[in-house]
Parts: structure tokens; sequence; C-alpha cells
């Protein structure tokens, strides 16, 4: 299925690894050319690099801390400057909490609260009227099935998320008269780096391998039994950036493996 993307600009945060990098390389093999930011520079520049050398697509990789409103304006203008704007949004970077709401400090809240929210809210601003001039365009928000069913031990986590799920209804609401689709995915089990990081700290010294400890988180939360992939999400997440998903406005999509236990 040719899913008429080719040729378009699309914006990725936290695109050096695990989620955001595999939707980058999904959106180059459709011909897309990608701005990927995040914290560690000489990462983000090396895989954008290979990923056009692998599918000769343009790439510029910026370094950027996306709690930082500066940081985000830096990010606009060099967009601006190497493509003139972007088709597509992908509001990507976050990471997961952990905490009680009676210990946790205000600074916590708000770097949180800056990273999951506020990165997306000052990008939509920097990029829509760039989307504007070009006839619309998609913004995707990556939120967490933690905004509908919470894990306790990341209340901030849990909190911010569901705002950004929140955030993109009412954004949505604002930009479809401009042809801008604003649309959120919740995913559920993604085996990222970081989950492999966790499992092998917990792991260590004991008769459990890193590998059947994350078996056994999908067995108590997913049924389907597994985890997927990060490529896996990726899919989904290229198909609502296309045109064949042109009636797809304002929804939040959980990719999640059955694990939410509410309809």
């Amino acid at each position: 299925m040719d899913l008429e993307l080719k040729d378009q600009v699309a914006v990725i945060t936290g695109g050096s690894v695990g989620i955001g990098l595999a939707v980058a390389r999904g959106l180059a093999a459709e011909g897309v050319h990608l701005v990927l930011c995040a914290r560690n520079g000489e990462r983000v520049e090396q895989e954008a690099q290979d990923i056009q050398s692998e599918f000769g697509v343009e790439t510029l990789g910026v370094q950027a801390d996306v709690t930082k409103a500066e940081d985000i304006d830096n990010l606009v203008a060099r967009i601006e400057e190497v493509f003139g704007g972007a088709d597509i949004l992908i509001n990507n970077a976050g990471t997961g909490s952990n905490e009680k709401i009676m210990d946790a400090s205000d600074e916590k809240w708000q770097y949180y609260w800056d990273l999951h929210v506020m990165a997306g809210v000052r990008l939509s601003r920097g990029l829509v009227p760039f989307m504007r001039q070009r006839g619309g365009g998609v913004i995707i928000n990556n939120a967490s099935i933690c905004a509908k069913q919470p894990l306790d031990y990341e209340p901030i986590y849990n909190v911010t998320k569901a705002a950004q799920m929140m955030f993109s209804k009412n954004l949505s609401d604002e930009v479809i008269g401009d042809n801008i689709r604003v649309n959120c995915i919740n995913p559920g089990l993604i085996q990222t780096p970081d989950w492999v990081k966790t499992a092998k700290q917990l792991t260590e010294g004991t008769d459990q391998t890193w590998e059947q400890h994350l078996q056994a988180v999908a067995e108590k939360y997913a049924p389907i039994k597994r985890f997927a992939s990060a490529e896996e999400l990726a899919h989904f997440f290229v198909f609502l950036c296309s045109p064949r998903a042109s009636y797809c406005v304002g929804s939040t999509y959980y990719v999640d493996g059955g694990w939410l236990r509410v309809v």
C-alpha cells in the first residue's frame, strides 16, 4: 500500500533510541525526510546519518532537551532553516517516574510536566504555522496506557500522560479546520532499551534472567502474553501519519496487547 508520505518532513522528539528511532526508520522507509532531536547530540546525529545512508532521505539530527523552552526555540529555527517547516510532528520524548506523591518534590513534578506536556505545547506552537502554510499536517502525541490505567509506582508519569492525552484532544479541535490532524497513541508493553536496562538491574544476582523477568511482566499484564517490539508500534504511528488515516481525528488509540481492562 502506498501511504502517500514521500517527501514529507517529520519531526520526532526522543528520536535517537527506542520507539522514536523505530518510528523514524518506519517513516524513512516511506520516503519521509526527518528531523530527529534528543539530549545526546552525538547519538542523534549518528542515527540521522545512518538513516540517510540507508534510506536515501534527507535527515537532520539536533541536540535538544525538550524540557527547555530555549532548546525548542533553537530546534524550530533549525527546522525552518533546513526544511522550511514540517508536515508531521511526533511528540515522543518521555520517560517513566518512580515516587510517592507525598514524597515527590515540586521540581520533579515540574520536570515531568515540561517533558510530557509543555514540550508538545511549545513544539505545536512552533510548527503549526508551517503546517498551515503547507496546507495541513499531522501531530501525534505518544502518551501511555498509564494515562487511563495507572501504575501505582509512578503517579507523576500517570498524571502527566493523562494531561498529554487531554492536550491532544483540545489541540485537535483547535487545528482541524487547518487540515491538521492530531491524535494520541497510548502504548502498553513495548520492549525498549529502558525496559531491558531495568530488567537487567532487577535480576542481577538472582536466578532469574532479564528475559524471564520481562516475560513475567507480560504474563501478568498483557493478554497477548508478550511485549511488542518498537517496530510493531512504529507501524501504527506511520499509518496514522498518512493520508490513509484521513478520518482519524482527535482520538486516542491503545496499542497494548489487550492490557486495558475497560472499554
